[in-house]
């Protein structure tokens, strides 16, 4: 496991983290944009990386740009757009080889840099403004993406349930966007929506390999042409469950399979001394194939084709996901309520609390063969203003009793129930 942490530094309102390393033999690049989920510009922040992976001011045709990653020997790019808690985040992604393993003439890490630093500051433009034709097609990209959303069933109970639990929150937002918006973004307006976006998120510049803090901050004043005019950071949040009577909602589509999807709030973030607790009681709960939702509702009942749970750690939430047949609802909340109760009464065998400790633990120490998980860990130090290394968490895993489970147990309260069925009348 590695023991040296991150440098951190900053450069022109960016903020730099950077592990020297010499364990792989690439370079992990990673770019971070987030900012406060709003409703105004949650699609137009959407679209635009989609729009800037399409060309640059020096490659402005697509087909250039996928060369120019060819060049740097096959160099790997991409992005995501997701939510952490109340934020939306866009991050740009490079893996690049070390130096060390190729004739180059020039260095690899000094044109990557190059390369992300155009992709994000100068993109291609046509009349002061991106590209029409990259807009109008990268519009329909992401109308595809959110119609896919509807088409899976499962995703779109999912999204149904928080946007029904947070329906005051920004939470509720997808991180792609409303597709009700798509339509009146043109290019002009995009654009101008870009410069905003790079003038008010909150920037993290990862580096991994064979480097120092020294090099990267050179890097970044030599190819990030940022003239920002403000700092902004995150602001660490804490969620207080509301008190209200579970708001149940029920849903007719054409589907022959019931959604069941249950949502849960809790005070407990990731910057909370229980998120330990947090962490196991969700494992138990349904975070792995030994727990109470897999072994009860679905291997024992056969209540459930599938049957898990999760946990945002940075907006409070956990939530609940089964796959039922329609006439087995009102059994299948029944028995999933007796998983939240026995949690709380502390009905917790030894195994379970074995089998989970050994899960979070395989994954944590996993993280450490991957230089992009190890980014994405420390990105939480960010988000949430804890300091908290991985040694540390699997130390507080390990020391986690039943007790502190079925505490962190009694925060978890029910708040939504939503139900996908059919539209057959009974």
């Amino acid at each position: 496991m590695i023991k040296s942490g991150f440098e951190r530094g900053s450069r022109r309102e960016l903020r730099i983290h950077v592990l020297p390393t010499k364990r792989f033999k690439t370079f992990a690049i990673s770019l971070y944009a987030g900012i406060p989920l709003r409703e105004d510009t949650v699609t137009n922040v959407a679209l635009t990386p989609f729009v800037l992976r399409r060309g640059t001011e020096s490659y402005p045709e697509t087909t250039q740009f996928r060369e120019q990653l060819e060049h740097l020997y096959g160099a790997g790019f991409g992005f995501d757009v997701y939510k952490r808690g109340d934020y939306q985040i866009v991050q740009f992604r490079m893996d690049t080889i070390n130096d060390s393993f190729v004739q180059s003439a020039d260095s690899l890490l000094d044109r990557s840099f190059a390369f992300l630093g155009e992709v994000l500051t100068r993109p291609a433009t046509e009349s002061g403004h991106f590209r029409s034709f990259y807009v109008q097609a990268e519009r329909e990209n992401v109308r595809k993406k959110i119609d896919s959303i509807v088409n899976d069933k499962i995703r779109y109970a999912a999204e149904r349930c928080i946007e029904e639990m947070c329906a005051n929150e920004p939470y509720r937002l997808h991180p792609l966007g409303q597709r009700s918006d798509l339509d009146t973004i043109e290019a002009e307006s995009l654009y101008q929506a870009y410069q905003n976006w790079l003038d008010e998120a909150s920037l993290d510049l990862y580096v991994v390999g064979d480097t120092t803090l020294e090099e990267v901050e050179q890097l970044v004043d030599r190819h990030f042409a940022l003239d920002r005019t403000s700092s902004s950071g995150y602001a660490p949040q804490k969620t207080v469950a509301a008190h209200r009577d579970v708001h149940t909602v029920v849903e007719r589509l054409d589907v022959g399979q019931g959604k069941l999807n249950m949502g849960l709030r809790t005070p407990i973030t990731y910057g909370d001394d229980q998120y330990a607790a947090a962490l196991m009681y969700n494992g138990i709960l349904g975070g792995y194939p030994h727990s109470k939702l897999f072994i009860n509702v679905r291997e024992k009942e056969s209540l459930a084709y599938y049957a898990s749970s999760r946990y945002d750690g940075h907006k409070g939430i956990a939530t609940i996901q089964s796959g039922i047949e329609i006439p087995n609802y009102e059994k299948a909340v029944q028995i999933i309520k007796q998983q939240l109760s026995d949690l709380e009464a502390g009905t917790i065998s030894e195994l379970e609390m074995g089998q989970t400790k050994a899960m979070i633990r395989n994954l944590l120490k996993e993280m450490q063969d991957s230089a992009f998980e190890m980014i994405a860990y420390d990105f939480n130090r960010q988000l949430s203003g804890k300091e908290r290394s991985v040694q540390e968490l699997l130390e507080q895993i390990e020391n986690v009793s039943v007790k502190d489970v079925q505490s962190a147990a009694d925060t978890f309260k029910l708040d939504t129930i939503y139900f996908l069925r059919d539209k057959k009348e009974e």
